[in-house]
């Protein structure tokens, strides 16, 4: 039986407000994804399989995900822990909803507890902040995305488990980012904290695609929208500055939006060479709709609806999306992006409930692939063993090369398929 969250109760009101302005679109809402019934067990049987890698390979004895397995060495290294544990909490709970698994639940309050863990103590200069380090090139700095983007999860746990610790850290952390990382007028946010110094990045930038070029406050500063923190604390406090801040910077969004459907101002886009990364636009898109589910704007919908569009002429003919694609219309093929392939398939089927059915097609392409890629519950190597498929290649400059499972395809393809079953079986 599903577990219907107190956190969506406002939703669900809001909703049923929308009903009447759906009807004069035309839209039918809330039909059921046409599915095969031999999918049932296809996805309940996948998802507890993917429910045991996480447990067993993904998250480590803290309850940290350990980030990106890297194949020929056969270790794990830790990338953006905050953010890869965030998404396997909330990946975790949608998989819990559909499958009842009990490890499910534990599973994602053992890391619910490592991240709640991250908060700056009182009487530091970061206090309220999360210390959630970036890892990699970036070491201890602070990327405001990591921790927005990582908190879905945690408001999701505390209404499953009615612990409020879960977001209510989460809310210190984005009153945090509403305090001092906001720029009202640019309705950005500075997006990168030195964690040991507490110094905020306003005039340079970590990232290799801005350097030598002419400042930009969108060199420094995003919308930061990925994640609907401000959204989500809104539901969680009634606070309506929360709500205000989250509809500027939604409203932000429109302003930056390109015709095609992308944000191409913003890093991991590169204007410069064309790139568009694969999941970065779709997190603008579902912040785009969950503005639409806070005030029956059409402009909001409209906008999700042009990435929605994007999202579907990059994808490939097997279902998969990849990590990097380009305006020209090539794609960089070594990088087949499982967590780009769900999180596309979950924006569709948003849409799709609001009686937005275009791309029907587009969400069976990334079932099929989902499920079909994932690796065998019986794999040799455990720590690949029920994950779902995503795959980095890279060259290094002394000859060796790189080729990594990242564990953020397993989070995103759990919510994807409880999403697919919710809409078909439910």
């Amino acid at each position: 039986m599903k577990l219907i969250s107190p956190r969506y109760h406002m939703e669900i009101r809001i909703l049923i407000l929308l009903i009447p302005s759906a009807i004069t679109m035309g839209f039918a809402q809330n039909p059921k994804l046409r599915l095969d019934e031999n999918y049932k067990s296809k996805i309940e049987v996948s998802l507890n399989q993917a429910i045991q890698h996480t447990s067993e390979a993904m998250l480590d004895e803290n309850g940290m995900a350990k980030g990106d397995y890297h194949i020929i060495t056969g270790e794990w290294k830790a990338y953006e822990a905050a953010w890869h544990t965030g998404q396997a909490i909330y990946g975790l709970l949608e998989a819990y909803q559909v499958t009842g698994n009990q490890k499910a639940h534990d599973e994602a309050i053992r890391a619910g507890k490592w991240w709640v863990g991250l908060q700056f103590p009182k009487g530091h200069n970061l206090e309220g902040y999360l210390n959630a380090k970036h890892g990699n090139k970036l070491g201890d700095l602070i990327n405001t995305t990591t921790i927005a983007d990582g908190t879905p999860g945690l408001f999701n746990l505390s209404d499953i488990t009615k612990d409020k610790t879960y977001a209510d850290v989460a809310t210190n952390a984005g009153a945090w980012i509403l305090d001092h990382l906001y720029i009202p007028e640019e309705r950005l946010s500075y997006n990168i904290v030195d964690g040991k110094t507490g110094e905020i990045w306003k005039d340079r930038s970590p990232h290799e695609q801005h350097q030598n070029l002419p400042f930009n406050i969108k060199h420094v500063a995003r919308p930061n929208a990925e994640g609907y923190l401000w959204k989500d604390m809104y539901v969680h406090t009634g606070e309506e500055r929360y709500k205000d801040a989250f509809l500027e910077i939604c409203d932000k969004l429109i302003d930056d939006q390109s015709k095609n459907g992308w944000w191409m101002d913003f890093e991991p886009n590169d204007p410069t060479t064309g790139k568009v990364h694969g999941r970065f636009n779709t997190w603008n898109a579902e912040a785009l709709i969950e503005a639409y589910t806070l005030t029956k704007e059409q402009k909001y919908l409209d906008a999700a609806l042009k990435t929605a569009k994007a999202l579907a002429k990059v994808q490939d003919k097997t279902g998969v999306i990849w990590y990097s694609s380009y305006l020209n219309g090539n794609h960089d093929k070594r990088s087949p992006c499982g967590s780009a392939a769900s999180f596309a398939g979950i924006l569709w089927l948003q849409l799709y409930e609001f009686g937005i059915t275009d791309f029907e097609e587009n969400i069976k392409r990334a079932l099929n692939f989902t499920l079909k890629n994932q690796f065998s519950k019986d794999h040799k190597d455990p720590n690949l063993a029920g994950a779902y498929y995503e795959i980095r290649q890279k060259a290094k400059k002394d000859g060796t090369f790189q080729l990594y499972y990242r564990d953020i395809a397993t989070s995103f393809g759990m919510r994807f398929l409880s999403k697919v079953y919710q809409s078909a079986y439910k």
